[in-house]
């Protein structure tokens, strides 16, 4: 048995996240596998590095996919490329070993959340970004960012207020990036909560607003309540950019 692993990137603008869903044909896996289902001949079940929320894209998701089939590496790589959505895209395909899982292997993921803070409607790009046009107070975000910073408990940026399982997690680092009118928040960490990088930056975006304090960051993390955190991140900002193994 084969082991083949796809680095994917796609525009879920239209799709209701990765996960495949009972009530729905629009999600990313589903799409996966069933276009791996009738190239190979085989009931293709993939597995992806995490599941992506309806509308949040990726630059580097990684997945893999057990298979029988004979074709080549070569050969699979064109199959998909002809036959995949426009809005999907396979950057790589591989043989990866018999053991290799690309959820539980993963020691790493970055995210980047992107803002558009120009007067005008950015036009073009608004699937992409999150549009706020009031001013911000950068350097205040950065200091709050600090505080979210290192292993925390953050069940109170968690979406999922039923998780029963471990919400700590650790983060490496928080970047927030101007270029122009562009505000890209960064953030690379050990693994991430349901909602968590959305949580994350409607809560640093409020403290640039002035509605939170950055020193209350340590307050809401130890306060464990989605409550205490701030408001949701709109999806279509939020792009998964890379997975390390």
């Amino acid at each position: 048995m084969r082991n083949i692993r796809l680095t994917i990137r796609y525009d879920g603008t239209k799709y209701n996240g990765w996960q495949r869903q009972g009530n729905t044909e629009k999600t990313i896996q589903g799409k996966l596998e069933q276009l791996l289902s009738k190239m190979t001949g085989e009931d293709i079940e993939i597995f992806g590095s995490g599941r992506t929320d309806a509308g949040v894209h990726a630059l580097g998701q990684v997945a893999n996919f057990h298979t029988s089939c004979s074709m080549t590496i070569q050969e699979m790589e064109s199959y998909i490329q002809q036959y995949l959505p426009k809005d999907i895209a396979v950057t790589e395909v591989k043989e990866a070993s018999p053991r290799f899982h690309s959820r539980l292997q993963a020691i790493k993921k970055q995210y980047e959340y992107r803002i558009y803070r120009g007067l005008e409607n950015p036009v073009f790009e608004r699937k992409y970004c999150w549009h706020i046009q009031e001013s911000l107070n950068i350097d205040k975000m950065r200091k709050a960012s600090q505080f979210l910073e290192g292993e925390h408990d953050f069940k109170s940026f968690c979406g999922n207020k039923k998780m029963k399982k471990s919400t700590i997690r650790k983060i490496e680092s928080i970047e927030i990036i101007e270029d122009g009118n562009w505000l890209i928040l960064r953030y690379t960490g050990n693994g991430f909560l349901m909602n968590m990088v959305r949580i994350l930056t409607g809560t640093l975006i409020e403290v640039g607003q002035g509605v939170k304090r950055p020193e209350e960051m340590p307050e809401i993390l130890q306060g464990k309540s989605r409550e205490l955190a701030g408001m949701m991140a709109p999806a279509q900002g939020l792009f998964l950019v890379k997975v390390w193994y």
